[in-house]
């Protein structure tokens, strides 16, 4: 009798092995004891070990692990402490060989089978042995010149460690930024007649195993090699010495064109205009602390800041805003302004239709055609305009609610609705004047935007004049700091303290204007979690508080199921999100809504 289930076709790929097998069985070791004792934490190390055996590199260390999802100081320091053991239990002979086997894994991308691997290491002992009996020459040990691109990477990346509570790895523009004060050449901008930069060095960094570069955007950190070789360095730094006392060393220097021609295969050309986009607000050249004579004293500034008086405030109009449409109507804006004495520039927005940009003050270079490129930083106000018309449209297709979450996610912290009538053409919309008004009250009220209301272009013109002249006196004095949308995030903090920290402190930080635009992007890739706020706000009642409050909770749809798993009943589960706190009211979402996303995510019929 046949059977009913089709047999399978092809080919079994087969799977890699794990990179990191002793990572694994401490921790599963680790979870099973949890589960043994009833404990809680068994949920916590089981998620912490599905991320392990994700990752696709080998960890030196369980302070590496801490860049991995679920990994704490708890799971990190419990892995440390199995690996001195394991080192005091077999000896410098299989610390030597567990570092060998991850050099193996890592150069030979993961291909074959754990016995080939195991194979390759002992042919590798035999060769080491080999040489040993006839006496072979030691190998030279890298060591990069003073001041050079690697040196100062090194050192940055050292002093990052050493400092309490930090991240164990930096990104690419902050670790340009701060490693620029100790480098002779530009991080951003080659030399005339060459194409390499200091930052090329990092490629050698990399495959000397100096360096660790993990993740989109990249992140960067030392290795065992390279802290202990960071170690030597800072301790020549602190002594002034000019050279390392290491015996047979090589040390970057007449072979320095040599070694730069190995160093242009790391990043890809997308890599390359995502980050020189990133990197825009660094002037070439510039160094870390700048030092400025101010009243008699020596003040430290650091790069990518702008002093007062050294910039100008710049309105930056969408070009949509100026072009298609009726051209006469939108053309006027642009006469207004004019007529306004109002500075302004038009360009491409990807989210909003105006926002303000301090531009920096550039003279020409002699010699030049051109002047150099003006950085610019983004202040913290952006309007989106809405004619009453246009309105209606875009709540009908949906596009109010996105554009709202987008204004919120692009980190501005003072988004504007500029709301204009149409004159009599409000009269013949598909919405009823109720329902427009009741949503421009929910978008100052519940969503928390400004809401600034117009009769024609002419007060849209008005209104945009006067708020440049109000930023052109708020921004005068202050000293404009470029920081990355990362840092800015990790402040976090009250908006209301915020506003009385910016109107006190001569100084505030700013996103520059490619990183800004380019964050904000529509159609850019998205993360899980994007996609899963995506998912709830097309659930009717759900809005962009109640989706972030869910999402602060569960993460992904996979948590979410997770918890629907555990929960013994089905009653439970109906209301495991009655009790979520969403907006600034902390209100509950409800056990409506919370059985209404139950039996999305979870039950098999139509929704009830």
């Amino acid at each position: 009798m046949a059977s009913s289930e089709p047999p399978r076709l092809g080919r079994k790929r087969p799977l890699p092995p794990c990179p990191n097998p002793l990572f694994v069985r401490w921790l599963s070791e680790l979870r099973d004891q949890a589960a043994e004792r009833g404990l809680k934490t068994q949920y916590v190390y089981q998620k912490a070990l599905r991320s392990l055996k994700k990752y696709p590199l080998p960890l030196k260390n369980g302070r590496e692990a801490k860049i991995l999802q679920n990994f704490g100081d708890g799971i990190c320091k419990f892995l440390d402490d199995r690996l001195q053991k394991y080192y005091r239990e077999h000896g410098e002979e299989g610390k030597r060989r567990f570092a060998d086997l991850m050099i193996i894994v890592r150069r030979e991308g993961f291909q074959g089978s754990l016995l080939t691997v195991y194979f390759r290491l002992f042919r590798k002992q035999q060769q080491r042995d080999r040489r040993k009996q006839i006496g072979g020459r030691k190998g030279r040990q890298y060591v990069p010149q003073k001041r050079s691109g690697g040196y100062a990477v090194l050192l940055t990346l050292y002093r990052h460690c050493q400092v309490p509570g930090n991240k164990g790895f930096m990104f690419k523009t902050e670790l340009q930024r701060e490693a620029q004060h100790l480098c002779d050449t530009s991080f951003t901008v080659p030399n005339m007649g060459s194409k390499y930069t200091a930052w090329s060095s990092v490629s050698t960094l990399i495959q000397k195993d100096l360096l660790l570069k993990t993740h989109s955007p990249a992140r960067y950190s030392l290795t065992e090699l390279g802290l202990a070789l960071a170690e030597r360095l800072e301790a020549s730094e602190s002594t002034g010495n000019e050279e390392l006392k290491t015996g047979r060393t090589w040390v970057e220097g007449k072979e320095d064109a040599r070694v730069m021609v190995d160093l242009t295969e790391e990043e890809s050309e997308e890599e390359n205009r995502y980050v020189m986009e990133r990197n825009a607000t660094l002037e070439p050249g510039t160094s870390i602390l700048g030092k400025v004579q101010a009243a008699g004293s020596e003040v430290q500034v650091a790069a990518g800041s702008l002093l007062p008086g050294c910039y100008d405030v710049i309105l930056c109009v969408d070009f949509i805003e100026t072009t298609g449409g009726n051209t006469a109507r939108k053309q006027e804006l642009v006469k207004e302004l004019q007529r306004n004495g109002v500075p302004f520039d038009i360009r491409k927005l990807n989210v909003g239709d105006f926002l303000w940009v301090a531009r920096e003050k550039v003279t020409p270079v002699p010699g030049q055609l051109r002047p150099p490129p003006a950085r610019e930083l983004v202040l913290d106000y952006i309007i989106e305009r809405k004619r009453i018309d246009d309105l209606c449209g875009s709540i009908t297709d949906g596009r109010f609610r996105e554009q709202k979450f987008r204004l919120k996610r692009c980190g501005l912290r003072h988004p504007i609705y500029l709301v204009e009538e149409c004159g009599s053409a409000g009269a013949h919309l598909s919405l009823p004047e109720s329902t427009l008004q009741q949503a421009i009250v929910n978008t100052q009220v519940v969503d928390g935007f400004f809401v600034k209301r117009v009769q024609d272009v002419k007060e849209s013109a008005a209104y945009l004049t006067v708020m440049t002249r109000y930023l052109q006196k708020l921004y005068q004095n202050k000293t404009l700091v470029c920081r990355s949308k990362e840092d800015l995030e990790g402040q976090g903090g009250n908006e209301r303290v915020c506003a009385v920290k910016e109107r006190e402190n001569p100084s505030c930080s700013l996103l520059s204007f490619a990183e800004f635009n380019q964050g904000a992007v529509k159609n850019k890739c998205q993360t899980v979690r994007e996609v899963f706020a995506r998912q709830l706000m097309q659930i009717s009642g759900v809005s962009g508080d109640k989706a972030t409050a869910i999402l602060e909770h569960y993460g992904t749809v996979s948590s979410l199921i997770e918890a629907y798993q555990q929960c013994p009943s089905d009653t439970d589960r109906e209301k495991l999100l009655s009790c979520v706190r969403y907006g600034k009211l902390k209100r509950n979402l409800g056990p409506a809504l919370s059985r209404t996303i139950y039996q999305l995510y979870w039950t098999q019929g139509p929704l009830s």
